[in-house]
């Protein structure tokens, strides 16, 4: 698909896969929004893409804060008059027993990974369907389809949206706007650097580039999931096919990764 002068808004686009994904679509000469809740960051990412020699607009949002949302849409929707893409990539998780974690820690990941992306799919989807044209990129993860010990939280957030994106996937049909999740293996970025998590290695990790570039292709696919790398759909397969072989081997590899 030609991205030239396209508007694509990307939120948590300030580091990982957001900032890689940034990158892409500016240099395929899009028109991009980046969202984030820390200004500095966004300022350092626009100007490294101001070498494309596009147009870059900087949105200082916290997706989790609906009001901060709508007065976000109401500044792009007056500078560009229209979005085209949306990625909701704005996501963090804290990795810990459901038992230790305290309840706010959960509702921040429902807050900002699940309803962060449903407020902004809410105020820029009307401008897609009237339009009838647009994308709708949600990140979403392995987690999604897989029930990882220590991450309930994270994956009851990733399980959501991939449901929501299905339904709403059914929903759009015929009206010119898509929507596709992108579901990564753990990658390499910064996304569970915080103090209460100590993430054991349960597979290799891709980089946010190799991700980013699943971004860019979801942007204009008709599919529902794109799964990155693709043979990790296999073992979704397997999960969902065989649950009762597949289970007791998460388990199996959670307990020994907590007795390392």
């Amino acid at each position: 698909m030609n991205y030239s002068g396209k508007v694509v808004v990307i939120t948590g686009a300030s580091s990982g896969i957001g900032r890689e994904s940034a990158s892409k679509f500016a240099k395929l000469h899009a028109f991009v929004v980046l969202v984030s809740r820390d200004k500095n960051k966004l300022e350092e990412v626009a100007g490294e893409l101001t070498k494309y020699q596009t147009q870059i607009l900087v949105c200082v949002c916290d997706v989790s804060q609906k009001d901060q949302v709508i007065q976000m849409s109401k500044q792009i929707l007056e500078k560009f008059g229209t979005i085209d893409i949306l990625v909701n990539n704005a996501g963090f998780g804290i990795y810990g027993n459901f038992n230790d974690l305290k309840i706010e820690e959960i509702e921040s990941q429902m807050s900002t990974n699940y309803l962060g992306m449903i407020y902004c799919t809410k105020v820029f989807l009307p401008k897609m369907l009237e339009k009838k044209s647009g994308h709708i990129v949600n990140i979403a993860s392995v987690a999604a389809s897989l029930g990882i010990p220590g991450m309930a939280s994270y994956c009851a957030s990733k399980f959501a949206m991939l449901g929501f994106s299905e339904s709403l996937y059914h929903e759009l049909k015929g009206s010119g706007v898509g929507i596709t999740v992108v579901s990564p293996i753990m990658v390499r970025t910064n996304f569970f650097n915080n103090s209460f998590s100590k993430m054991p290695r349960y597979t290799t990790a891709l980089s946010a580039n190799t991700v980013a570039k699943a971004v860019v292709r979801a942007a204009s696919s008709p599919r529902l999931e794109i799964v990155v790398p693709q043979f990790v759909r296999i073992a979704i397969w397997f999960k969902q096919t065989l649950p009762y072989l597949i289970n007791p081997m998460i388990g199996a590899i959670f307990r020994r990764s907590k007795a390392d």
